[in-house]
Order: C-alpha cells, then sequence, then structure tokens
C-alpha cells in the first residue's frame, strides 16, 4: 500500500513528536492539514499521556501518532546527582532561586504502552531504543503502526528486525535530541545516512534532519525516503507550545548556531547555543533522566521570566530558515516549489 494511505495522510510529512511542546491543539492543527501530528509524551505519566490522546481526538478525526521513550534503566548514583545539583547552582542563582526541590521522574513506559493499546492512536512511535518484543505483538495486535527511530545504520536494521513497521532515520542535522540507542553513535548527515539505509532496509524510511524547504523534502524523497520528519520548522507557529522566549530565539537565529550538548538532560541534544551551555562546559553533568529532573526547575523558570539564555531551545541545523505563521501557512511553504 502506498505510503501516505497507510498512515492516513495527504503529505508525506510528519510532524516531529517535540516532547513538551506539542500540545494537542498543535497536534491537531498539524493533522488538520494533512500531515501526521505526534504527541510528545515521553516524559507524560500514563494518565497524563490518556489525557492527551483523548483530547487530540476530540479536536480531530484525522490520524495522528503518539511517541514515547524507551526507557534505559539508568542505574541512580547518589554522589553523582550531588555533584551535577552543584554545578547547577550557579544558574539557579542567576534565576533567583539558589536552591530548588528535584523531585525525580519515575517512567512508566509499559503503563504509557497499555494506555496506547486502549485508546487506539494510529502511529506510536519510539525514541532512545526498541520496545520489548511483548510490547510490539501487542500493539501490532491493536492495529496500531509502530515507527521506531535510527541514527545509524546498525539502528536502523535493529529496528527492521525488531518488526517495526517504518523507521525515522536522524541525521546529524536534526534538531532535540539524538535518537541513539547504541552508545556513542557518531553523528551521520541525512543524505549518507539515507543513501546507507536504504539499501539495508526493506521497511518505509522517513528522513528527519535539518529539512527547511522544498527543494530539500523533493531530494530527500528521490533519494529513497517515504516521508521526511520536520520539527524546527514548526516551532515558532502560533500553535506551538514552545515558550514565547523559546520562538523567539528561534526566530532571532541568523545562521546555524546549534550545538550538541548533554548539560540540560544527561543525553545528546542539538540545540542553540545559549549562557547555560556555556557555563556547563567542563562541569559534572548527570545521566538521563536524572539531569533532565535536576534542570526542569531552572527551564520551568527561565520560561516564566522569558530569559531564553537558560532555555533548552532545541532546534536542528537550518534554524536560521524558520518562520512566523500557522502551521497550515507553513506546511504550504514546504509543500510549494520555490
Amino acid at each position: 500500500m502506498e505510503f501516505k494511505q497507510t498512515l492516513g495522510i495527504q503529505h508525506p510529512i510528519i510532524q516531529a513528536p517535540m516532547a513538551g511542546i506539542t500540545t494537542p491543539e498543535f497536534v491537531t492543527a498539524c493533522a488538520e492539514v494533512g500531515i501526521l501530528g505526534s504527541i510528545g509524551a515521553g516524559y507524560l505519566s500514563a494518565e497524563d499521556t490518556r489525557i492527551s490522546i483523548q483530547k487530540v481526538k476530540s479536536l480531530t478525526k484525522r490520524p495522528f501518532s503518539v511517541n514515547l521513550f524507551v526507557p534505559d534503566n539508568t542505574p541512580f548514583d547518589q554522589e553523582q546527582l550531588r555533584l551535577a545539583y552543584l554545578a547547577l547552582q550557579p544558574i539557579g542563582e542567576q534565576l533567583g532561586m539558589p536552591f530548588w526541590k528535584v523531585p525525580l521522574s519515575e517512567p512508566d513506559f509499559h503503563g504509557q504502552v497499555e494506555v496506547v493499546i486502549e485508546e487506539k492512536p494510529a502511529v506510536c512511535s519510539f525514541t532512545f531504543g526498541i520496545p520489548d518484543e511483548d510490547s510490539v505483538e501487542r500493539l501490532r495486535r491493536a492495529g496500531i503502526i509502530l515507527i521506531g527511530t535510527a541514527t545509524t545504520v546498525d539502528e536502523a536494521m535493529a529496528v527492521e528486525q525488531a518488526g517495526l513497521d517504518m523507521v525515522v532515520i536522524q541525521g546529524a542535522e536534526a534538531g532535540g535530541h539524538r535518537g541513539s540507542f547504541h552508545p556513542e553513535g557518531p553523528l551521520i548527515p541525512i543524505d549518507e545516512l539515507l543513501t546507507e539505509v536504504r539499501e539495508l532496509i526493506r521497511i518505509p524510511i522517513i528522513a528527519a534532519g535539518g529539512i527547511a524547504n522544498n527543494a530539500r523534502m523533493v531530494e530527500l524523497l528521490k533519494n529513497g525516503a517515504s516521508a521526511i520528519q520536520i520539527g524546527t520548522a514548526l516551532l515558532a507557529t502560533e500553535e506551538s507550545g514552545a515558550a514565547d522566549a523559546y520562538k523567539q530565539a528561534v526566530l532571532n537565529a541568523t545562521s546555524d548556531n546549534t550545538v550538541i550538548t548533554e548539560a540540560f538532560s544527561g543525553r545528546p541534544a542539538r540545540g542553540i547555543h545559549n549562557r547555560f551551555i556555556e557555563q556547563m562546559n567542563r562541569s559534572a553533568i548527570a545521566p538521563y533522566p536524572y539531569q533532565n529532573d535536576l534542570t526542569k526547575r531552572i527551564r520551568k523558570e527561565a520560561a516564566a521570566q522569558s530569559n531564553s539564555e537558560f532555555l533548552s531551545l532545541w532546534a536542528g541545523t537550518s534554524v536560521h530558515h524558520t518562520q512566523a505563521g500557522s502551521v497550515e501557512s507553513i506546511v504550504k511553504t514546504l509543500l510549494t516549489k520555490q
């Protein structure tokens, strides 16, 4: 069956599941213009995942996706956490909060899987790994299309071998967290990664990373991608759940001012270079998800103060091409030959 028909979309475009930004209204706006909207549920509880799915269902009849983070069961190290917290104190002081409570997250991946099986969105995608065999089998029996994320050829092959239906290959240019699950994977440009992967797997390939215009989209589709995934291009839209300071930082970018950093979450992610990243250079950083827990209050306070210097400004290498407007207008521009 043709790719767009399989997903029930009009255009070969998937909205990147940017956790913390993909409000139900944003996902709905994406779905309504004929692309696949995606709920970034990585940081949500099982119950909040259900609430988000039900809200999108109430707003649109079009298909949409839910993205889950596959947990890696990182060992808890009290001393490591203490040192990472102390390293963040100077930044907290600059925001007027020298000390803050840090409730540690308790991911409920299997609870989220149960919710997805019960609520039956059209698609469920995964980042940071491949779900266990039982979860894959139960999701497939529920009729849900499954999409994995890969940053290398080996990861893409592993996604196919696990029985998932499609794979997002994330090039070095992509904004946000690296979807890697094989440690220390190399940063591979999307063109190179697509060339390598298309020769070795048979499931549909979705290309992601620095895609900001029609010419780039068409090129990737001609070279073997069944669809593209976009995130940064939609960050500053009216419907986006990004904080105003985040949107403004994206719109103010005049060149590729992004870097890969682990400072905010403990996992490598591409974002706009700012004072937080500069100050945390060579500082103690806890592993994911504990570093993410430590910096959550900082990021929340920075957003409240409209201070982009201490926000995690996830963005891809084409950030300087991001425009303001509605989701509809941005997608229309992407689909229009320049």
